[in-house]
């Protein structure tokens, strides 16, 4: 599954190439997995909207949309319901890659491929196409009109309408060492576990939590609430410095992910510990061991954790 490194090289990436753009067309599949709101709905809130901004929260894709005026409706080349209600002056589009979902920007005469959930037609000609083999990705919109504006919110939309979507837990890169060492306080439960847990750090995932954990030191199966101030504190920073570096390398391509260009990243090039189980480890020469925590595969050296 695509982690916070991967997202956000992808949000970087759709941001740098429709940002200004407007969206005059949209096709979605017929496939009901993939859609968090109703399709008549994403379709209504996306035509006819303007891409402010795309960036990430958590493990979401955000893209911002205004509108400008009144909608011009360029007819779609694929058939597509349309709502016929009133659209918002402002919005959302949320976008969960799940396990195997891209976000491509590319021009319409790319071959079109298999799986594709939902195309956007650009007033450049250019699409934004969805695509995901195993349907666990999700898209969604937001209304973020002002209340006297809005209608009644549809159901399956998330999120804090007001100030748009701010995910389920604290932003990794951000978060200071007061409120990371208070995420940990009196928990029971595996190191480990508790980095995975997207209610307290969003954006975090396997990955990125055996190789934080290596850097600092720490054995995943400690429990989370033990870990002394200055163990937490090593964390953070690892946390920090892999997730930033991770960003710098494109993220890792591991499986499925490639960024907005189709693209492969570079990070898995530097992993230390993940999907190295029985190799040496890169410090000590110990092989790495794989066990499972909360039926999650996790890697680490014994040595140089402790």
């Amino acid at each position: 599954m695509p982690e916070l490194p991967e997202v956000e090289t992808i949000a970087r990436g759709v941001d740098k190439r429709v940002r200004g753009r407007t969206i005059v067309s949209v096709w979605l599949g017929s496939k009901p997995e993939p859609f968090r709101s109703e399709p008549a709905g994403i379709v209504d809130a996306l035509t006819g909207s303007t891409i402010e901004r795309v960036h990430r929260v958590g493990k979401h894709i955000v893209v911002d949309l205004a509108r400008k005026g009144p909608a011009k409706r360029r007819a779609a080349r694929r058939s597509v319901p349309d709502s016929g209600g009133q659209r918002p002056r402002l919005g959302q589009w949320l976008v969960h890659l799940g396990m195997t979902g891209r976000l491509l920007v590319c021009g319409p005469q790319e071959p079109l491929p298999p799986h594709t959930h939902a195309i956007l037609e650009l007033d450049d000609a250019r699409e934004i196409r969805f695509v995901d083999p195993r349907r666990f990705g999700r898209l969604s919109v937001l209304d973020l009109s002002p209340p006297d504006e809005k209608p009644r919110k549809r159901a399956g939309e998330s999120g804090t309408h007001s100030q748009g979507f701010v995910g389920t837990g604290q932003e990794p890169l951000e978060i200071s060492l007061d409120a990371f060492r208070a995420l940990f306080r009196g928990r029971r439960t595996p190191i480990k576990s508790a980095l995975l847990n997207q209610s307290l750090l969003h954006g975090v995932g396997n990955i990125y939590a055996d190789e934080s954990l290596f850097r600092a030191g720490i054995r995943p199966r400690r429990q989370a609430g033990r870990l002394t101030g200055r163990e937490l504190e090593r964390l953070r920073g690892a946390i920090q410095s892999v997730l930033l570096e991770a960003i710098a390398l494109g993220g890792s391509s591991v499986s499925d992910y490639v960024d907005a260009d189709g693209a492969k990243g570079f990070f898995q090039l530097e992993h230390k510990v993940y999907l190295r189980a029985g190799e040496p480890c890169l410090a000590c020469q110990t092989p790495i061991r794989r066990i499972l925590i909360a039926g999650r595969g996790t890697h680490y050296c014994p040595t140089c954790q402790h």
